[in-house]
């Protein structure tokens, strides 16, 4: 059993830059786990751990070690490696799941992030989406790192489970047309409709930025706008919020 006492250990110094690098996460291809939860996930659904880090006296639970260098470091050393600010004392490193958009979609849900920039958001999102069985999440450029720990934290798990797509625009959009899906946005205008009044059971939904809604290049794309009823004392409800309550209205039919 391996055992590391020095902070500056090169494991440690790699861990610390796949929890803060996105250049460092798509040159290794690893991104970074933390918790015992996301260690018995993947466990769960068959994903091999390259690195494994624990302090003493955690209760590992089951997973496939075929070729994972299994390490045990001090409280003071996972404080430094963890990307989290209460440590677990279970930190691990895996491959990345693939992102490439697929090259057909069959009739179904989707749902689509347009530069929805906090971590926790996607994560909360993706969980969300698993929840309600979308069909799949696009991510537009400009959304959070799907491999961030933070996202992958949020959503506790999808990512051993789920494809989640990064795309262009372009690429969406000839994916979706192909397939004859609608693409609709959360956001007002001329002649936005309802959300309990549209028949979501073939169709896409655009959730735009927290800040800024979405892109107006994304909205020239749209075969129309939707809206969450809401008292006229709220402006914008938050971006995973939003998703919610619109994944809810397409499972629901």
């Amino acid at each position: 059993m391996e055992y590391i006492t020095s902070r500056q250990n090169p494991i440690c110094t790699h861990f610390r830059k796949l929890a803060s690098s996105r250049v460092y996460r798509e040159e290794t291809g690893e991104m970074l786990c933390d918790s015992p939860k996301l260690l018995e996930e993947a466990g769960l659904w068959g994903v091999g751990i390259q690195t494994l880090l624990y302090t003493e006296g955690v209760e590992l639970p089951p997973f496939d070690d075929h070729g994972t260098r299994v390490v045990q470091v001090t409280g003071r050393v996972m404080e430094a490696v963890s990307p989290m600010k209460s440590p677990q004392g279970v930190v691990f490193s895996c491959q990345s799941m693939r992102h490439d958009p697929p090259k057909t979609l069959e009739p179904g849900r989707y749902l689509v992030l347009d530069r929805v920039q906090d971590p926790g958001n996607v994560g909360t999102i993706l969980r969300t989406a698993d929840a309600f069985d979308c069909d799949e999440v696009f991510l537009l450029p400009g959304c959070a790192d799907v491999n961030n720990p933070k996202t992958i934290r949020a959503a506790m798990g999808v990512h051993f489970r789920r494809c989640i797509y990064q795309c262009t625009l372009e690429e969406l959009t000839a994916l979706l047309q192909r397939a004859d899906i609608p693409l609709y946005a959360a956001a007002l205008g001329e002649n936005t409709a309802d959300v309990r009044e549209l028949d979501l059971s073939n169709t896409a939904v655009v959730i735009g930025s927290e800040g800024q809604g979405v892109s107006q290049a994304v909205l020239e794309t749209c075969s129309g706008t939707l809206k969450i009823p809401m008292s006229r004392r709220c402006e914008s409800l938050n971006a995973a919020v939003a998703a919610a309550v619109i994944l809810w209205e397409m499972a629901r039919r």
